[in-house]
C-alpha cells in the first residue's frame, strides 16, 4: 500500500500518559506529570523524531470521585498549560506547542493574550485548543452550582472564537514602527477597536500585544457531539478526535470536512488528527503482553471512577457483574464519550466492571503491536481517508515513548509516510496551512 500523502503526528500529554496505569508500569517516571525535567526530556525527543506538536491537555478540576479511587490517580496534578509551555519554548525550537483553553470558564482576553505571548516566545509554535469542558465539577470551582448546558456551551464558544480571533486580529503586522527619531512607536491608523457586544460576551479590545507570529495560534478543537463537530467545520485548523476503528474514522472525516466544504471552506485547511494509543514490541505477542500489564495496573477503584465520569452517573451502583443497564439518563457531561461508552460495552458485550476496566486504563483507538504493523495500521488509515495523521497516546514515560521513536517512525520514514526533517519553523508551516488573513487590515 502506498501514498502521496504524510502522516502528521502530534503527542497528546497530560503532560504524562493517559493510561491510569501508566505511572505504576516498571521502569516509568512516577512524577512524570510534575516533573519538568522528565516532560523537558520528553519534548525534545519528541522533536529530534520531528512531530508536529506537543499537545498538552488541561483539567480544571480534580476529579470528584470516592478518595480511595482518587488517591491512585497521576493526574491529580499538574502544571498549568501556559506556564509549562512557555517554558518548554525555551529548550525547543520546532515542535509546536498546542493547549486546552476553555471557552466556558476563560475569559476572551485571557485566551487571545496567553496564546499570543506564547506565539511570540516560541516564533510561531502555539496552539489553542478549543473546548468547551465537559467535566461538571469544574463550574464549582468558578462560582456556579451547576455546570452550564451543553448546547449553551458550544454557542458560547462559537461567539468566543470571533473574539479571540478578532483580538488576534487589532494590529497590522506593520503596526509598530519604533521610530526613535520622530518619537512615533505604533501607527494609530494600524490598531483595530474590537467593541464586540454579543450574547454572552462584551469586549472592547484592543489586546495589548502585536500580531501573532503566526496571523493566529492554529486552532485546534476536539467535540465529537454534532454541535462539536460544527464548531469544528467552522473554525478547527486541526481536529483531535475519539474514533475507535477505521469505520468510525472514515465517518467521521468525511462528516467534518463535508461540513468545510458546504461552508466554503478549504478540506485541506484541516488536518484530522485521531487519538491513537500505542504500544509497540519486538512482537506482537510481546506488545500485547505490555498493554495487559498496563490495564493490571489500574485498580477498580478507579476504574469505576473513570465509567462514572463517562456516562455522567455514579456507576458505583450499578451491579459490576450484569451489563450497563439500559435506562441510563443524559447529563451535563459529554455527550459523545457517554455514547462510547454505551456503545463499547455493547458492542463487546462487557460487564459493568469489564468496561470499567478497560475505561479506567484507556478504551480508544489502540495500536498494539510491531513497528510494521502499526506502521501497516496506520498507512492504512492515512490511504483510505480516515485520517490526516494521528494524535499518538503513549503508554508510559519515558519507555513508550522511546519504542515509539526507535521503532515505529523509523520505519514510517523508510515508507516516506513521515517527513525525515521540518521544513519550516511555525506550527502552520508543519501541518501545511495557510495564515490567516487579517480581518481589519490588509496583510
Amino acid at each position: 500500500m502506498t501514498s502521496s500523502r504524510q502522516l502528521h503526528l502530534g503527542a497528546f500529554m497530560r503532560p504524562a500518559s493517559i493510561h491510569t496505569g501508566a505511572w505504576r508500569y516498571p521502569g516509568a517516571w512516577p512524577d512524570m506529570n510534575f516533573n519538568f525535567a522528565h516532560i523537558k526530556q520528553s519534548i525534545q525527543t519528541l522533536e529530534r523524531a520531528k512531530f508536529d506538536a506537543f499537545f498538552m491537555a488541561d483539567h480544571m478540576a480534580v476529579l470528584n470521585m470516592p478518595i480511595d479511587a482518587l488517591k491512585r490517580s497521576h493526574t491529580v496534578t499538574s502544571f498549568e498549560p501556559f506556564t509549562l509551555l512557555s517554558a518548554l519554548s525555551q529548550v525547543t525550537e520546532r515542535i509546536g506547542l498546542v493547549a486546552t483553553g476553555s471557552t466556558t470558564f476563560d475569559a476572551p482576553y485571557h485566551i487571545a493574550r496567553r496564546f499570543a505571548s506564547l506565539d511570540h516566545l516560541s516564533g510561531g509554535r502555539a496552539g489553542w485548543n478549543i473546548v468547551t469542558t465537559s467535566n461538571p465539577d469544574a463550574a464549582l470551582n468558578f462560582g456556579l452550582d451547576e455546570h452550564v448546558d451543553h448546547d449553551e456551551r458550544y454557542r458560547r464558544a462559537r461567539e468566543f472564537y470571533d473574539v479571540v480571533t478578532g483580538l488576534w486580529d487589532s494590529w497590522a503586522d506593520d503596526a509598530f514602527v519604533r521610530d526613535v527619531e520622530h518619537g512615533i512607536f505604533f501607527d494609530p491608523t494600524k490598531m483595530h477597536v474590537l467593541d464586540h457586544k454579543g450574547e454572552y460576551l462584551s469586549v472592547r479590545g484592543p489586546l495589548n500585544i502585536a500580531r501573532p507570529v503566526q496571523g493566529w495560534p492554529v486552532i485546534v478543537q476536539a467535540g465529537a457531539s454534532d454541535a462539536g463537530r460544527q464548531l469544528a467545520a467552522e473554525t478547527a485548523e486541526a481536529v483531535f478526535t475519539a474514533q475507535s476503528n477505521l469505520a468510525a474514522g472514515r465517518e467521521f472525516y468525511a462528516d467534518v470536512k463535508g461540513r468545510m466544504r458546504k461552508l466554503g471552506r478549504s478540506p485541506g485547511h484541516m488536518k484530522i488528527l485521531p487519538a491513537c494509543f500505542v504500544v509497540v514490541g519486538d512482537t506482537v505477542e510481546e506488545a500485547r503482553a505490555k498493554r495487559a500489564m498496563l490495564d493490571s495496573l489500574v485498580d477498580y477503584a478507579n476504574a469505576i471512577g473513570s465509567l462514572s465520569i463517562a456516562l455522567g452517573h455514579d456507576a458505583s451502583k450499578f451491579d459490576p457483574d450484569a451489563p450497563l443497564p439500559d435506562d441510563i439518563p443524559e447529563s451535563n457531561a459529554s455527550k459523545s464519550g457517554r455514547q462510547r461508552a454505551i456503545n463499547l460495552g455493547k458492542a463487546e458485550n462487557l460487564t459493568v466492571r469489564q468496561l470499567a476496566q478497560r475505561l479506567g486504563g484507556y478504551a480508544g483507538l489502540a495500536m498494539v503491536g510491531t513497528a510494521k504493523t502499526i506502521a501497516d495500521e496506520m498507512e492504512e488509515w492515512l490511504s483510505s481517508e480516515g485520517c490526516d495523521g494521528f494524535t499518538v497516546m503513549l503508554p508510559y514515560l519515558p519507555g513508550g515513548l522511546d519504542d515509539f521513536v526507535a521503532r515505529v517512525v523509523p520505519e514510517l520514514q523508510r515508507r516516506g509516510l513521515f517527513r525525515r526533517d521540518y521544513e519550516g519553523r511555525t506550527l502552520r508551516e508543519h501541518l501545511g496551512l495557510p495564515r490567516p488573513r487579517n480581518r481589519f487590515f490588509v496583510d
